[in-house]
């Protein structure tokens, strides 16, 4: 790997001020334009059908998008057939502006203008590279002799519109910006602009690309602002962005370029587009939202909209896309889980005004995502306060805090066992199976204590000892003393440090209680069992016999 072979192929901006460098987030949300069924949609191994981009189209708009670039209508019959068919079908909201790509061409502008009849708002979007590079190595023309090229569209663009009676708005974008002089690129976008004389009323988009990102994301944003302070007609331009993500940079592209001055943001919905890809709008929008800022798209069902996206783009979004990721709220390690269950049960009992939970930037609700489901996820990783908070969440059993570690123990040793996750019906049968009415080798049939004067209970305990009936006397301070007793007298067992807990079962089995008994055995280890069943003392007493059983088979 030969470092040296490498330069920088961008340009400095002759003057350059930071003062934009102050302020920590933007103030509003910028104008969206998503251009998925058209930066995207070339970018694709088998491009979208054209049923496919109506579906998309649909998911654009309920999503809120008021600009969407619908494609190049010259380009092919099914880009052409699609844009007639949102027309005729009258498919286009009235607040939803399509955008349609061209080249500078007389022809393929007029073919762009027959696509675009009866389109009652339309952005007609014209380019050219203007990059030291394409202008050396493409096509080999000065700098007056590109700037003339743009100069010359902007002029056809005009005149075929006014020819057409329409009254569409113009955008022109010089391409390859990034590797452009930014004082050679501001002056191609003014001579554009003194073309098209734009007013308040009518304004024109300047759209500077990152079309391929060549530099660190503050020096793209020293470029937005040199031209973004320069620009004829300011008041009368929407100042754009259309950041490539070739260095994995282009949310910060965007962001810096917001920061720096421009009002609208081109991309698309996560990050697809030629070779690493478009800016993720979602991921722009989402980081506004977590800081407070209204981004004015609706993004609160993340799951169905990457659904529909895997299932028209046959992409797949990766488990680690920032929001919309399978697992980008999943936590398997053990103090995480602890540190999200500590917080969840704050955010429930205090209510706060504001969102801070330990290491969930956002609540995972706002974008259709579960806590159960999607954030505490149990592996040989997780600790006892994430297999305890789906234990309580999802089937209402609230260990005692040793017991919680035992069982954690268990969960873990299943997962790494098996080398892989376990979900929550796995884990739920990991406790029953070990705790829970444990029968063998004492089996508890029934029992009869009663009363007497000085307090005591007296009576009968009935039980199975390997499958044969044993009826032994009990005696003692309360009902699960006297049976304790009863066993350790009659079965020779020997075991100190009862403990136990009890409480009714509030998820789904709301007629039912568990109760939690830990006993120390003579060789020093503490062993758990759990009982459940309508009435609370049964409950105990079973739960006693599940601690003994599991003692007697030494687990």
């Amino acid at each position: 790997m030969n470092h040296t072979k490498y330069a920088k192929g961008y340009y400095m901006p002759p003057e350059i001020r930071l003062d934009w460098l102050r302020k920590d987030a933007p103030e509003k949300a910028p104008i969206w334009c998503s251009v998925d069924l058209r930066d995207g949609n070339q970018a694709l191994i088998i491009p979208m059908s054209l049923d496919e981009k109506l579906a998309f189209f649909d998911l654009l708009v309920r999503v809120g998008f008021k600009e969407i670039e619908v494609g190049f209508p010259a380009a092919s019959e099914t880009e052409y057939e699609f844009l007639r068919r949102l027309v005729e079908d009258n498919l286009i909201p009235d607040d939803v502006t399509v955008q349609v790509l061209t080249q500078a061409r007389e022809h393929i502008i007029r073919r762009t203008f027959d696509a675009l009849r009866g389109v009652k708002n339309a952005i007609v979007h014209v380019y050219n590279p203007t990059s030291a590079a394409q202008r050396e190595q493409v096509f080999g023309r000065s700098k007056e002799e590109i700037l003339q090229i743009a100069v010359d569209g902007a002029q056809l663009l005009k005149r075929l519109t006014e020819e057409a009676g329409a009254d569409y708005r113009f955008e022109y974008s010089p391409e390859s910006f990034t590797g452009t002089e930014p004082e050679y690129a501001l002056e191609v976008c003014n001579a554009v602009l003194d073309v098209w004389q734009p007013t308040p009323d009518r304004k024109a988009i300047i759209n500077l690309p990152s079309t391929v990102q060549m530099s660190m994301s503050h020096v793209y944003g020293m470029q937005i602002s040199y031209v973004n302070e320069r620009l004829k007609y300011r008041d009368s331009v929407v100042l754009s962005l259309h950041p490539h993500n070739d260095r994995g940079c282009g949310v910060a592209d965007a962001e810096l370029g917001l920061l720096a001055g421009a009002d609208r943001v081109e991309g698309t919905l996560f990050g697809n587009g030629e070779r690493t890809g478009n800016v993720d709008i979602i991921t722009v929008a989402m980081n506004m939202f977590a800081l407070g800022v209204d981004p004015n798209l609706d993004f609160s069902d993340l799951p169905h909209l990457v659904e529909v996206y895997e299932k028209v783009t046959r992409m797949q979004v990766n488990p680690r896309q920032p929001y919309a990721g399978s697992l980008v709220f999943a936590a398997f390690s053990g103090s995480h889980q602890d540190a999200i269950a500590k917080g969840m049960k704050h955010w429930d009992e205090n209510k706060p005004k504001h969102w801070s939970l330990p290491y969930l930037y956002i609540d995972p609700k706002d974008v259709g995502r579960t806590y159960d489901g999607d954030v505490i996820r149990i592996n040989s990783q997780s600790g006892r306060g994430g297999v305890s908070y789906i234990m309580e969440q999802q089937y209402g059993i609230s260990m005692p805090k040793k017991m919680r570690e035992d069982f954690s123990y268990r969960v873990k040793s299943v997962s790494d066992n098996g080398h892989r996750e376990l979900l929550p019906d796995e884990i739920y049968k990991v406790f029953t199976d070990t705790y829970v009415n444990v029968g063998f080798p004492f089996e508890l049939s029934d029992f009869h204590l009663k009363k007497q004067p000085d307090g005591t209970r007296t009576g009968d305990v009935h039980l199975k000892v390997d499958g044969e009936e044993r009826t032994y006397e009990a005696r003692g301070n309360g009902r699960l003393d006297a049976i304790s007793n009863a066993l350790q007298e009659n079965l020779g067992l020997r075991y100190t440090n009862l403990t136990y807990s009890e409480h009714a079962l509030e998820i789904g089995q709301t007629s039912r209680a568990i109760s939690y008994i830990s006993i120390t055995g003579e060789d020093g280890k503490v062993y758990w069992g759990a009982g459940t069943d309508t009435d609370i003392i049964t409950s105990s007493i079973l739960a006693l016999f599940s601690a003994i059983n599991r003692m007697k088979a030494g687990h």
